[in-house]
């Protein structure tokens, strides 16, 4: 067998919207996020009929507050967990989770794409007012154990308690 991926890496990005409470709106540009390696143990596990599950949970962590003095360093393949030992979780459901067709509408039927829309609604996550976000990732399971499918590393995004911040997420297969 060829070592030549056939239709590359799996590749995925993201777009965060940021809704204050007096209605001002902040919305960044699409940016990439990286499939890390465990992805790949999920989709062999599934082909294999061991029965790992997909996307399960959105962990989101303040990564390092050294990240805002220079440029953020970025994440590689290997990696499988945030920086931040202590992430808010948030636990996904199939109503968060759709197919998408080649146009990036949302479609019935399984297809090579797939988006993920989370909301940060008031009081979340709990704690820091503003709460520094600077890092998430995606997670799956197999064994009972946790799989990272992509992670993002971004500059600061200070989320006031107030606001409402709504992450997109885009992956294709």
């Amino acid at each position: 067998m060829s070592s030549t991926k056939q239709g590359g890496w799996p590749r995925g990005c993201y777009r965060d919207r940021l809704l204050f409470s007096d209605g001002e709106v902040i919305v960044w540009e699409w940016r990439s996020n990286l499939v890390v390696d465990t992805a790949r143990l999920l989709i062999a596990g599934f082909m294999r009929g061991d029965g790992p599950s997909g996307i399960q949970r959105l962990l989101i962590g303040r990564g390092q507050a050294e990240w805002d003095l220079g440029s953020t360093p970025q994440p590689v393949r290997s990696n499988h967990e945030l920086i931040d030992p202590s992430p808010f979780e948030i636990v996904l459901t199939s109503n968060e989770i759709k197919y998408l067709d080649a146009a990036g509408n949302p479609t019935p039927g399984p297809t090579p794409r797939l988006r993920v829309v989370v909301t940060l609604g008031a009081g979340e996550p709990p704690g820091d007012d503003p709460y520094p976000l600077r890092e998430f990732g995606l997670f799956g399971s197999f064994g009972g154990d946790a799989y990272m499918i992509n992670y993002v590393r971004h500059g600061v995004i200070q989320k006031p308690g107030d606001a409402t911040l709504e992450r997109t997420i885009q992956l294709v297969f």
